[in-house]
């Protein structure tokens, strides 16, 4: 008797820890992008490198779920990114520089997240630029990225909803705290935006604005030494519009970025920060891009992007003018190569505004041209 009962017991927690054990989940998951990279004009001279992330960040991360129940559970994610080159950390050295949050998601309210996280712009408008997509990536940024569309700064210390979806609209917001005392305000940041998908059409909007960014008065505020700038207000906001059909699909994003004071564009295009100061004024931004793509085959993919940047920077109004055009072949669900090649010419800039490809170090003239080579892994 008692050596049935023992069996059953065993049986019955051996159940119990298989359905414990199905309840939670943590996935292991990366990128990795190298390749060789060619740049016509960098500060001066040609170049010819081995690149890490030329498209897309290299990264590793862990993200995870336990199932609470009523359609209620904790989520996470940890993520770190690294140079495939010499196996620097990213990101200002970060452990787990790209995201790292926790949070609950609700199946019927949301889900709410704590941590440093993406803002609302990236979320809704970036999956609508070709640079915001592996079809592009970082060489098709925008000048400086000055709208974040490619994260180059993340939100530190930040509370952050999503939505659930609502017949094909979905919408998040996001505050970033300074963490300051008696500041309340200073290095802090604020996000919200909406996305709405029917059919092959998807449209979105949104609104992103930071105080203080990059301020050396509190450096453990919401976005601070991976600023794209240092002023005492940056406001972003855009719409996008995006349409699939059959093989094809063509999109149009606008956004606009405002400053106030801006004293530096912080750089580390090159792998190692640089700082270009400048005498305070404000600047402005105006980003226009079309972009198309169109699967010959299941395998082959061609993309491409016009970007023209009306902006109004050191007292001069600069247009940027940028073509992007990538080539890409799946060797696998995982593994896939490209070609991609990028060109950007500055008009009106004065010889103050040089040409400046993102992922690149600037040229020392108003044109350079970038091409790559590589191979991307997902993991």
């Amino acid at each position: 008797m008692k050596k049935h009962t023992l069996t059953a017991l065993a049986v019955a927690a051996a159940s119990f820890a298989s359905a414990a054990h199905a309840q939670s989940t943590v996935t292991l998951y990366g990128l990795i992008d190298a390749g060789v990279l060619y740049t016509s004009n960098q500060a001066g001279s040609s170049n010819v490198q081995q690149s890490s992330g030329a498209l897309n960040g290299s990264r590793w991360g862990l993200r995870g779920s336990e199932d609470l129940g009523g359609g209620l559970k904790t989520i996470f994610v940890l993520e770190s990114g690294f140079s495939i080159s010499n196996g620097a950390a990213k990101q200002g050295s970060r452990m787990f520089g790209r995201q790292a949050f926790v949070g609950l998601s609700s199946d019927q309210g949301g889900t709410v997240t704590l941590g440093r996280q993406y803002d609302s712009v990236v979320d809704n408008l970036g999956p609508l630029a070709l640079n915001g997509t592996q079809y592009g990536g970082t060489l098709a940024s925008h000048p400086y990225d000055n709208d974040n569309l490619n994260n180059s700064f993340r939100v530190s210390n930040s509370l952050k909803y999503q939505s659930v979806n609502y017949g094909g609209l979905k919408f998040n917001a996001l505050y970033g705290f300074s963490n300051a005392a008696g500041g309340f305000s200073n290095n802090r940041a604020y996000s919200f935006g909406a996305t709405y998908s029917f059919g092959g059409l998807k449209a979105a909007a949104s609104y992103l604005q930071t105080n203080n960014s990059g301020s050396t008065i509190n450096s453990s505020g919401a976005v601070s030494d991976d600023s794209t700038f240092t002023a005492s207000r940056q406001r972003t906001y855009g719409a996008g519009l995006n349409y699939a059909f059959g093989a094809a699909n063509v999109g149009f994003v606008f956004t606009q970025t405002q400053l106030s004071n801006l004293t530096a564009i912080n750089s580390s295009n090159s792998g190692s920060s640089t700082t270009t100061s400048l005498g305070g004024n404000s600047a402005r931004f105006s980003n226009y891009e079309i972009n198309g793509r169109y699967a010959f085959t299941p395998a082959v993919t061609f993309s491409a992007a016009y970007t023209y940047t009306d902006a109004s920077l050191e007292g001069v109004s600069p247009k940027f003018h940028q073509f992007t055009l990538q080539g890409d072949y799946a060797l696998s669900k995982r593994t896939d190569v490209y070609a991609e090649a990028a060109y950007q010419r500055v008009v009106d800039g004065q010889g103050k505004i040089h040409a400046d490809i993102m992922g690149v170090s600037a040229s020392d003239s108003n044109s350079q041209a970038v091409a790559t080579v590589g191979i991307r892994h997902r993991f």
